[in-house]
C-alpha cells in the first residue's frame, strides 16, 4: 500500500488577468522510499511539497482528485486534524530556517514542543531533543538547546530546523533543499539520519533538490518538474538515461568534476542503519 497518493494536483494563484496555474495536474505515489523532486526555480516543486501538507499560502488554492496519506483523505481534514498530523506523522524541512524557527523562543523549547503537545513528558522530550541535536552534529547540544535562533550561524540554524522536524520521527518527511547550507561532512551525516529513518521506520521521504549529483546517489526515484508539470519519472540510478530534453538539459548544466579527486558523496548504508 502506498503511503502517499497524489492525483491531478493543481495549484493556482489569482492575478490581475485571472488565475495562474503554477502546478498543473501532478500525479505520483510514494511508498516507504526516497523520492526526489527536481527542477529549476519556479518549476512548482516546492509548492507541490507545501500543498501535500496543506500549506499552500493564501490566496493560492490547491485542488486534487486524490490526496491521500496512509488512507486518510487530506482534502477534507479539519484544522484540528491537520494539527494532529503535522509535526507528528508528517513534517516539512523548509529551505530557510527563518521560516521554521521562532526567533523569540529558545531552540530547545521549539524541539520539545511537537513532543510535549502530544503528551510526551518534558524530561523525555528534552532527552530526545538533545539526542537529535547531537545526531545532526551540533558541537555543544546543551548550549544550542538554550540558544535563540539569532545566536546560531546559518548552517547551525538549518541543522536545528532539521532536528526539529525529525524529533517526532514522522512517517512522511518533505525536505526542501535540507542540506543546501551545510558542508559536505555534515551533509552526509544528515543524509544518514534520513536514510536510517526510511530504512528502520519505513518513513517516506520527498527530497526536493536542485543537486542532481546528490539525488542520483541518495534517492530511489526522481520526478522532474518543468513549468508546473512532471515531465519525466525514472529511477535515480538511471538519471543518465533521461529521455526528456529538459532533464537532459539539467544534466548538461552540471559542472564537470574529476570524480577521482572529488568523488560523489555516498552513504555507507550498513553503518547508517546500524545507528
Amino acid at each position: 500500500m502506498s503511503l502517499l497518493e497524489v492525483e491531478n494536483l493543481r495549484i493556482t494563484f489569482p492575478t490581475r488577468t485571472g488565475p495562474a496555474e503554477v502546478v498543473r495536474g501532478v500525479n505520483f505515489t510514494l511508498g516507504h522510499e526516497r523520492l526526489a523532486i527536481v527542477g529549476e526555480s519556479g518549476s512548482g516543486k516546492s509548492q507541490t511539497g507545501r500543498a501535500i501538507l496543506g500549506l499552500t499560502p493564501q490566496p493560492g488554492q490547491a485542488t486534487a482528485d486524490r490526496l491521500s496519506f496512509d488512507g486518510t483523505d487530506l482534502r477534507s481534514l479539519s484544522a484540528r486534524n491537520w494539527r494532529r498530523l503535522r509535526g507528528t506523522r508528517m513534517s516539512m524541512v523548509m529551505q530557510d530556517p527563518k521560516f521554521s524557527l521562532n526567533p523569540v523562543m529558545p531552540v530547545g523549547k521549539q524541539l520539545m514542543e511537537p513532543l510535549t503537545t502530544h503528551g510526551t513528558p518534558k524530561r523525555e522530550a528534552k532527552r530526545r531533543a538533545l539526542e537529535m541535536l547531537e545526531a545532526v552534529q551540533m558541537r555543544d547540544p546543551e548550549r544550542v538547546f538554550r540558544a535563540y535562533p539569532h545566536e546560531l550561524s546559518g548552517g547551525m540554524g538549518q541543522r536545528a530546523m532539521i532536528a526539529m522536524m525529525l524529533v517526532s520521527e514522522p512517517d512522511l518527511l518533505i525536505a526542501d533543499e535540507p542540506t543546501s547550507a551545510l558542508d559536505v561532512t555534515i551533509q552526509i551525516e544528515v543524509l544518514r539520519i534520513l536514510d536510517r529513518l526510511v530504512a528502520d521506520r519505513g518513513m517516506g521521504l520527498i527530497f526536493i533538490s536542485h543537486d542532481l549529483r546528490l539525488v542520483s546517489s541518495f534517492c530511489d526515484r526522481v520526478l522532474v518538474m518543468y513549468a508546473g508539470r512532471v515531465v519525466e519519472e525514472l529511477n535515480a540510478a538511471d538519471l543518465h538515461k533521461a529521455q526528456h530534453p529538459y532533464t537532459q538539459g539539467l544534466l548538461n548544466c552540471l559542472p564537470q568534476i574529476d570524480e577521482d579527486r572529488h568523488p560523489l558523496p555516498t552513504l555507507d548504508r550498513d553503518a547508517a542503519w546500524a545507528g
